[in-house]
Parts: structure tokens; C-alpha cells; sequence
């Protein structure tokens, strides 16, 4: 049976192979034999490196880019050659999918191959747009640069992701401890208080009945209502996240809200902004960058604008002003910024700039909707618990009054 490990030298160098052998264990004893410290020993599937198949196992994140990028433009400022730079994050790197991304790296360029082919060769992990600022970085020897102006990107990305996320726990938060208090009140609580009342030979007020009616109905078939629910989720989750026509159906969806509709607006033409500079600046031609930036978008309406300022619009001989006003999509302040700097010839600077004022404008949208969403929130759920508690308070107190 044929193992694929990978195991460090005594002087601390990553190395890996195939080795024929009857168990695990023999491995092992032939590697301490050879004074090699296994890393991770597995039985070979055959095809061509065993690295990309556990790469794509552990999933390589923004953090680990922005460790990489950041490593390796610092190790090229102060003069280290590439190959030294890789063997030096492959020792100080504990993640495992990293450490033999890294070594596929050294893999590849000791076989002559240019450095953005390995990036190239997982998708899922790097985008086109990381991919092709490598490849003008190494085609025009500033990759230094390069390297740099990625890292600042992730940065920015990670941070604008986070600010995202930390705006919404607090109404997630909110809305699952409420659903379960209310879910307790009515499958639990209602039902129990019902009996009294029915056992009692007291009629409750229709209000009452209709309540008690509601909290019967769940407490007799939560448990069909909760697995239902649960597979609608998961298929809604497939179908919207999974399948084109549901992200654009979704997509279009959520831009129909007025202020989600303009955050997610506010988020691709940032986007735009900031990768249509990078690319710019590495030296990428107009019209690839901006069918590169359309890609890394992922918003349907700025996306198929971009699409079309490439093939329709620049391709046919407009200028870059011209093309972009005939996009309603993109605010008239960036069609003439983008007008102007084409003509002054500063055009990555400017959309820097566009890029960092969105950022501004994000930040300021995303304040506004949670400032909306919390008092809705729980607005929402005091009406809920205000109508359980009606429900059980009237006819407690139409009762009393009887005697």
C-alpha cells in the first residue's frame, strides 16, 4: 500500500513523498529512521500530489491571506529571494493546510513554474482578482508592491466584514432568546392554563380563545412544525445560496429594502472601487481589470454594468466617462470622477480615494439600520408577549369579577 507523508528535517526544512508500506506504523519507523519528524502520514489516492486534496480539506482563510501577503512583501522589502521567504513560512507556519500550500509553492517554481500558478490552481481559496495582481506583479518584477497593496485590501475587506457581523448579533441575539421565551409561552404555558379554564366550566373571551387555540395547535405538533421548518430552511438556504437563479432571485430581493437594498449597493461599488484600483496600479489594462473587477463584485446590477462599460462601451471606442454614464447603476459622482481622473490620468488614485469614502458610507448605513432594526425588534416582540399575556389576564379577570 502506497502513504503520502510529510515530515520535517532535522534542520527544520518541510519535506514530503510517497512511501510503499504494509501499515501506518511502518511509516512512521522509516521515517525516524531517516531522523524525520512526521507531520502527517495518509494513504495515497493515486493522483498527482496529495497536497491539494487536503488543502481543499482545511480551509485556507482571510486572516492566513493576509499573513502571507503581509510575510512575503515584508521578507521582499529587506531583500530575501523568494524561495528563501517560502522556506521560512513554511517553519513558522502551524496551520497544516498553509504550511503545504506553501511547499506546493516551492514545489512549483523548483519546476520552473511562474509563482501565481499555484494561487491559480485553487479558486475557491484565491479569486481571480488575487490571482491576476500575482501575475502583473511578477510579470513587471513589483511584486513587493504588489504583495503589499493585497494585504491592505484583505485588511480592509476582513474589517468591513466585521463590522458587518458585529452589527448583527445583537438583533440575532435578540430575536433568538425571544423566540424561545415565546415558543416556551406558547406550547408550554397556554396550553396548561387553557385546561383550567375549559376544566373550570369558564368560557374565555374569543380573544383569549383564539390564543389558547394558537398554543394548543403548536403544543400538539411542535415537532412536525419544527423538522418542516427545518428542512424549508435548509432548502431555502441551498436554493438562495446554492443555484444562480436563487442568489439573483435573493439578490434582488434584499435590494428591494430600502436600507439593506442600499447598503449592499454601497458594499459593490466599494468593492469596485478598490479592486478596479489594485488592479490598475499593478498595471493590468483598462479593459481586463474592469472584466476582472465585474467577477469579483458579486452583485448582479453593478456587476452586469461593468460587463457591459468593457464590451459595449470601451471595446466600441467610448471613452471611460462616456461608458460609465450610461450606467444608471453607478451615482453620477463617480461617473464624473471617473470622467475626470481619465482624462488627468490618475485613475487608480481617484478610485482608491471613491474606495475609502464608500468605506465611510458603509459604516454610516449600517449604524442607520441597526438604529432602526432594534426598536422594531423589540417592538415586535413586547406586542407578542404583551397579546400572551392579555390572553391569560382578561379572562383571569372576567372570572374574578364574577364573584
Amino acid at each position: 500500500m502506497k502513504f503520502h507523508y510529510v515530515a520535517f528535517q532535522a534542520d527544520g526544512k518541510l519535506v514530503e513523498g510517497n512511501m510503499d508500506a504494509d501499515t501506518t506504523s511502518a511509516v512512521l519507523s522509516a521515517l525516524a529512521a531517516r531522523n524525520l519528524k512526521p507531520m502527517s502520514v495518509k494513504p495515497a489516492d493515486g493522483k498527482a500530489g496529495g497536497v491539494r486534496k487536503r488543502i481543499f480539506g482545511s480551509k485556507i482563510t482571510v486572516s492566513d491571506k493576509i499573513f502571507i501577503t503581509k510575510y512575503l512583501s515584508l521578507m521582499l522589502k529587506v531583500g530575501t529571494d523568494l524561495f528563501k521567504a517560502i522556506d521560512i513560512l513554511v517553519t513558522d507556519f502551524d496551520k497544516p493546510a498553509v504550511k503545504e500550500f506553501m511547499v506546493e509553492i516551492r514545489e512549483s517554481l523548483e519546476r520552473g513554474e511562474p509563482f501565481y500558478s499555484t494561487f491559480a490552481r485553487y479558486p475557491k481559496s484565491f479569486s481571480p482578482v488575487f490571482v491576476n495582481l500575482i501575475k502583473a506583479g511578477e510579470s513587471s518584477g513589483n511584486l513587493e508592491h504588489v504583495l503589499e497593496d493585497l494585504n491592505e485590501s484583505l485588511q480592509k475587506e476582513k474589517e468591513l466584514k466585521g463590522k458587518v457581523k458585529a452589527a448583527l448579533i445583537y438583533p440575532i441575539l435578540l430575536v433568538g432568546v425571544a423566540s424561545v421565551i415565546v415558543l416556551f409561552l406558547v406550547t408550554f404555558a397556554l396550553p396548561k392554563i387553557a385546561d383550567i379554564f375549559s376544566g373550570g366550566g369558564f368560557e374565555p373571551p374569543l380573544f383569549s380563545r383564539i390564543v389558547f387555540a394558537v398554543g394548543l395547535f403548536l403544543n400538539e405538533y411542535i415537532a412536525i412544525i419544527l423538522s418542516v421548518g427545518a428542512v424549508f430552511l435548509a432548502g431555502m438556504s441551498f436554493f438562495f445560496f446554492k443555484t444562480q437563479g436563487g442568489r439573483r432571485i435573493g439578490s434582488r430581493a434584499l435590494n428591494a429594502i430600502p436600507v439593506i437594498g442600499t447598503i449592499r449597493h454601497r458594499i459593490a461599488l466599494q468593492r469596485f472601487s478598490s479592486t478596479l484600483s489594485s488592479l490598475l496600479k499593478s498595471g493590468i489594462p483598462i479593459v481586463s481589470a474592469i472584466e476582472i473587477t465585474a467577477d469579483a463584485v458579486a452583485e448582479e446590477g453593478v456587476s452586469s454594468a461593468l460587463r457591459r462599460i468593457s464590451g459595449e462601451g470601451i471595446s466600441k471606442g467610448l471613452t471611460l466617462g462616456e461608458s460609465f454614464k450610461k450606467e444608471p447603476v453607478f451615482p453620477s459622482v463617480v461617473s464624473n470622477l471617473m470622467a475626470v481622473s481619465e482624462k488627468a490620468g490618475h485613475l487608480d488614485d481617484i478610485l482608491k480615494t471613491l474606495g475609502t469614502f464608500y468605506e465611510a458610507e458603509i459604516d454610516s448605513a449600517i449604524k442607520t439600520l441597526i438604529a432602526f432594526i432594534e426598536p422594531v425588534l423589540l417592538l415586535g416582540i413586547g406586542l407578542t408577549v404583551g397579546v400572551i399575556a392579555l390572553s391569560i389576564i382578561v379572562p383571569i379577570y372576567q372570572l374574578v369579577g364574577q364573584f
